[in-house]
């Protein structure tokens, strides 16, 4: 491919978060082309491939990138641990977002930037083969622009990251932490129970943390009235569902109707 006259950017959802204007997406589990493409072409903005949950391996999350092509949507991977070596492949393949779980302090969020970015602001090394042709973009272009483009996704699931919500979100260059109920209420020993008060307290103040720093908030809205609520306090990515239980909310929504 030849060298374009200037990279264009492209991460379409910083300048929509710096204009307050709220994203929204799903997290996909099944290793499936098929539904990477339905749900893309659905109009959503960004979404997760889970590689720490479902039964994706590198193969299949590479098809499932690749299968964001033609459409806005972003395409972010969910890696089973906040290491550089389980980004650096994903990144490879064209990631633009890598989402780390169980984050629970400031090193942990050094670790997530470092992990996305190559030196000196990070640790990542060269070997982006299949990224550039994704995006449609030279080698050089691609590797100029990654650090700028490539974005830091942190998860907020458990206490002690509660406890230290202030020092996670004023680590330079974490670009967006999702809120996550159920590991959450795992972590605090509610199992399933998203809704116990002594969760909701935790997730009250990790918003609040988050909201009053520079990182996007984001969050899971099991209802359109959560959503609405949601972004009215200043959330601007939106979980709104797995691709399972969107399948499964579909289906049981049309059986009701017609029993």
């Amino acid at each position: 491919m030849q060298p374009q006259e200037g990279a264009r950017p492209l991460n379409r959802l910083k300048d929509r978060w710096a204009r307050g204007v709220p994203t929204y997406g799903a997290i996909v589990t099944m290793p499936s082309i098929q539904v990477v493409q339905v749900l893309a072409n659905a109009g959503l903005d960004w979404l997760i491939i889970d590689m720490e949950h479902g039964p994706i391996d590198l193969a299949a999350a590479h098809a499932m990138i690749v299968a964001t092509a033609g459409t806005a949507t972003m395409p972010f991977v969910r890696i089973a641990w906040a290491v550089p070596w389980l980004a650096k492949t994903v990144l490879d393949l064209g990631a633009l977002g890598i989402v780390f779980p169980m984050i629970l302090n400031a090193g942990d969020a050094e670790t997530t930037v470092r992990s996305v970015r190559y030196p000196p602001e990070g640790e990542r090394l060269w070997g982006p083969f299949y990224a550039p042709l994704r995006w449609q973009q030279s080698m050089a272009d691609y590797i100029g622009g990654a650090n700028r483009e490539i974005l830091s996704v942190i998860t907020i699931e458990h206490p002690d990251a509660v406890d230290r919500i202030d020092e996670i979100c004023a680590t330079p260059g974490v670009d967006l932490a999702f809120i996550g109920p159920g590991d959450l209420a795992m972590s605090m020993g509610h199992a399933g129970e998203i809704e116990h008060p002594d969760v909701m307290a935790a997730m009250a103040r990790a918003e609040a943390g988050i909201l009053r720093s520079q990182v996007v908030a984001g969050g899971v809205a099991r209802s359109v009235e959560q959503a609405k609520s949601m972004t009215a306090r200043g959330y601007r990515a939106l979980v709104l569902g797995f691709d399972w239980s969107l399948l499964h909310r579909g289906v049981s929504s049309l059986l009701d109707a017609l029993r």
